[in-house]
């Protein structure tokens, strides 16, 4: 379907957007509302959140003088009509892809993402940076930082607001609320912000300070998102005040505005696989093979229907990490404290003083966030909290800042601390089993994105013994120990391996922590080569291995080989890709044991049907 954009085609740079009359802005903003739409039907991708700051993105760039002036998207999913007013609109569709546009701001892909993103409740802290460094240079542009309504509920907001109000660097903030982060907002400020937009009073005829008033902010509004003369006339006021003052901007917008589809989504279409811009029908996957995903989620339900003290936490992320089902069964017992992993993990030890078993379902890379509280609040009192870790490894478009690959390090680094890692939808049920019956300390189990589990036994809750690993293939010349979910790739290199001639052991690992010694032990002491394989970074898995060989002088009875991520963060693409670059795919596999035995690999193609039917 071809469109006409007449004023969009005139916009290479934010300087043309100041050319233009303020009457052409409406204009512009529905140019870009269609291309960005013409764009998502292509490729998908988090469009929801930019469709709802149009109107925002095209006012802040016609007032400002940008780059000059430094405009922050807290996490950056709704970025996408800046990329595009920025001088990329031709590498739009590339968005995501490998090699093309990230899907968040990125410094070294333009001047005009001074700050990158991608996780949230950092923007208020990189303005005010920005803001004190221009005062102390002398300088006089301005500092825009965006928030939304569910990233303003992160601890760091607080704690960037609270400096910000004392500190005397003008600084604006605009708190984009939509009622959404990626589920609806929840917590007290989000019910003040309602409170703010169901008060027909203006803000300076009433008696109440806001919350943000009392923080040391000037208050401005609620008013409309969507409405362009009012936007440029607030913004043009805040641009010619020449306050010290932080100031806070309330403004009300529509997640998701002007998408096409006719059928309501609780999620106001967050993020969507790319779709057919005539049928709007979504593209579906060729497989149905079922998620971990879901086979956590499903799993703990069966075990909370007979265990009242099990209970679930997370952190903003109830569909992502399938604890909205959980909540759909159990109302009481699934808590959603918002963008707020620090609080989401003392929240939970809490819970274990009292005998409630806690699963704290949090992404990998989101985990990070928590981290001093996983050791200090956790581990250091040896509280049984389970960690169901989702989107370990690597996790393709979304890219390096939501890659899972530091938790092996990070989790098996901790005193106490069991980590666990399935290598398939049977493992993870038998993980979630066991950490349910473990109440002995703190346990974690980690486990990647996307539908790739295999085959599923739901009636399977066999518990596994802690710091055991199991043999899957017998052989005498390489032993392949792989923890995770890359035992499909391992198996591949195995039957790859076969053909010239190289008989192979494959154990899986199960546990990263404790390490299966006794196994191990065995395995090196009996083949020339033993290979470990993780989707993790280098000192995790394999660092606990060497370390323990070294200390029971085991270090020379085998060539070892470490087959880990490697120390560079992987750029975005789809996730065989960069298991790919990474060395992490079977064909990857097979060269680094190829060579470490001195031998050519010969290129032959791989016989992929026996290796499927022995995972089966």
């Amino acid at each position: 379907m071809d469109m006409l954009t007449p004023i969009l085609d005139r916009i290479v740079e934010p300087a043309d957007i100041r050319r233009l009359d303020e009457r052409d802005l409406e204009r512009l903003a529905r140019e870009v509302r269609d291309e960005i739409i013409s764009a998502a039907s292509q490729t998908g991708g988090h469009f929801g959140a930019g469709l709802g700051v149009v109107e925002l993105t095209v006012a802040l760039h016609y007032v400002f003088n940008t780059p000059a002036d430094r405009l922050i998207w807290d996490v950056s999913h709704q970025a996408y009509p800046h990329k595009l007013l920025t001088g990329r609109r031709h590498a739009l569709r590339s968005i995501r892809k490998r090699g093309g546009l990230y899907g968040f701001t990125k410094r070294s892909e333009s001047e005009y993402d001074p700050f990158g993103a991608a996780h949230s409740s950092t923007s208020i802290s990189a303005g005010l940076g920005m803001a004190v460094a221009r005062d102390l240079k002398g300088k006089r542009n301005h500092v825009i930082a965006v928030i939304g309504d569910g990233a303003i509920s992160g601890g760091m907001a607080y704690e960037a607001m609270n400096h910000a109000g004392v500190q005397g660097s003008r600084l604006i903030v605009i708190v984009n609320d939509n009622g959404m982060s990626i589920a609806p907002a929840v917590g007290a400020l989000s019910r003040h912000l309602n409170e703010l937009k169901s008060d027909t009073r203006s803000n300076k005829d009433n008696k109440n300070s806001s919350f943000f008033e009392t923080l040391g902010f000037e208050h401005i509004g609620p008013i409309d998102g969507h409405d362009m003369s009012e936007l440029v006339h607030t913004l043009t006021a805040l641009r010619n005040d020449p306050s010290t003052t932080p100031v806070v901007v309330h403004l009300v917008t529509e997640k998701g505005k002007g998408h096409p589809f006719k059928k309501p989504d609780a999620e106001k279409y967050h993020a969507v696989n790319p779709f057919d811009p005539e049928t709007l029908e979504f593209s579906k996957p060729t497989t149905k093979v079922p998620s971990y995903t879901h086979i956590f989620a499903s799993s703990l339900i069966e075990h909370a229907k007979k265990d009242e003290k099990i209970v679930a936490i997370t952190a903003s992320m109830p569909s992502g990490t399938g604890l909205d089902k959980f909540a759909g069964v159990f109302p009481n017992r699934m808590f959603d404290v918002g963008i707020a992993e620090q609080h989401a993990v003392t929240f939970a030890a809490g819970m274990a003083t009292e005998g409630m078993k806690p699963f704290c379902a949090i992404y990998s890379t989101f985990l990070q966030r928590g981290y001093d509280q996983v050791v200090h609040d956790v581990a250091l009192q040896n509280l049984p909290v389970r960690f169901a870790i989702d989107r370990a490894g690597l996790v393709g478009q979304d890219g390096a800042t939501h890659a899972g690959s530091f938790d092996l390090c990070y989790m098996s680094a901790l005193p106490n601390m069991v980590v666990m890692a399935p290598s398939d939808a049977v493992e993870l049920r038998r993980m979630v089993a066991t950490a349910v019956a473990y109440d002995d300390g703190p346990i974690a189990f980690r486990y990647p994105r996307g539908d790739s589990a295999g085959t599923d036994d739901p009636s399977e809750q066999h518990l596994l013994e802690i710091g055991k690993g199991r043999i899957v293939l017998e052989g005498h010349d390489v032993a392949i120990i792989n923890l995770g979910a890359r035992m499909v790739a391992c198996f591949e290199a195995a039957f790859q391996l076969e053909q010239h001639g190289i008989s192979v052991t494959l154990a899986d690992a199960r546990f990263a922590k404790p390490i299966d010694a006794d196994l191990i032990e065995r395995l090196v002491k009996s083949h020339e080569t033993v290979v470990i394989v993780e989707e993790g970074s280098i000192g995790g898995f394999s660092s606990h291995i060497l370390h323990h060989l070294a200390t029971c002088n085991l270090l020379g009875r085998a060539k070892i080989v470490p087959i880990t991520l490697p120390d560079s963060f992987i750029a975005h693409g789809s996730p065989a890709e960069q298991y790919k670059d990474a060395g992490l795919d079977s064909m990857g596999i097979v060269a680094r044991i190829m060579a470490s035995r001195g031998k050519q690999e010969a290129g032959r193609p791989l016989h992929l049907k026996s290796a499927s039917a022995t995972m089966a």
